[in-house]
């Protein structure tokens, strides 16, 4: 029998967990948003607002459903606030370490029947579920960036994710309007294991000297019909998290022909981690972005 999910849990009040709260609200769940500070967590809350009264305008949303779906929204700032959550989803950076503490951290807070996600884009849904005291009862929900827009979700199971935990997961995604995928729990799943090999291989283009960032970018746009350019999109995604993503494909497949970039090594260790540090392949510092190569 699927788990009844009304209220949820996200941990991480970035980027993602904006989004997958952005969602949740406007499919009606009740949403609790923790994160490792209260100023991190108004930033995200008045970023949905922001990013709703947009829709609205827009006419996608009426303001009375972005009145409803704010109100459904609330500051967790203490973990314990989530141990009534049925699902609670952990969106954090994409560093194995720092998503298993958080996993181990949640042990004595949810109830029994809560079920685990990760919003990971790489990593082991098996190796996390183990830090918990229930890993039938965990699942990888991968949604896309930006979450309001893309229509995509991967659900992973992990070797002992039980039938009625991934029936509930695909029943969530569902209720949200989106489109499912399940991916095997291999590094990378479906779309990062394509995609960010791609962005690789731009970025070693780059390295080599083959093209400019603006002529590897224009390439792919009009050569394959891509909506953008894989260094744009690789700003866009982050640099930091591109590499982490090479690194699992690389050390999970142990195949080196997923060895993560130099180039891309070395802009992430200046701290060039794309549009959220203001500079990557492009320099985000005017109203138009500049390639920097």
């Amino acid at each position: 029998m699927a788990h009844q999910i009304q209220t949820i849990g996200i941990i991480g009040s970035g980027q993602m967990g904006s989004g997958i709260a952005h969602v949740c609200s406007l499919a009606g769940f009740d949403v609790l948003v923790n994160d490792v500070s209260e100023d991190r967590i108004k930033s995200s809350l008045a970023t949905i607002s922001g990013n709703m009264a947009r829709q609205a305008a827009s006419e996608k949303i009426t303001e009375s459903d972005r009145n409803a779906a704010l109100d459904r929204i609330a500051a967790a700032p203490d973990m314990d606030a989530l141990a009534g959550c049925d699902l609670v989803i952990e969106s954090a950076t994409e560093e194995e370490a720092v998503k298993r503490e958080i996993f181990a951290n949640l042990k004595p807070i949810v109830k029994p029947s809560a079920i685990l996600a990760s919003n990971t884009s790489s990593l082991s849904i098996t190796r996390l579920a183990a830090e918990t005291t229930s890993p039938e009862h965990f699942i990888g929900i991968h949604f896309m960036n930006p979450v309001p827009v893309m229509e995509l979700v991967e659900v992973i199971r992990g070797i002992a994710t039980n039938q009625a935990t991934f029936d509930s997961a695909r029943e969530f995604v569902a209720r949200l309007g989106k489109t499912i995928v399940v991916a095997e729990d291999f590094p990378g799943f479906i779309v990062n294991r394509i995609l960010l090999p791609m962005i690789n291989e731009a970025i070693y283009t780059l390295h080599e000297g083959v093209g400019t960032v603006d002529a590897i970018d224009t390439a792919m746009r009009l050569g394959a019909h891509h909506p953008m350019g894989p260094l744009q999109l690789a700003d866009f995604i982050g640099l930091d998290t591109c590499l982490s993503i090479m690194q699992v494909l690389y050390e999970g497949l142990a195949d080196s022909k997923y060895r993560p970039c130099p180039l891309l090594v070395k802009y992430v260790e200046a701290g060039w981690l794309g549009r959220k540090a203001g500079r990557g392949f492009y320099d985000y510092s005017g109203e138009t972005p500049i390639p920097t190569r």
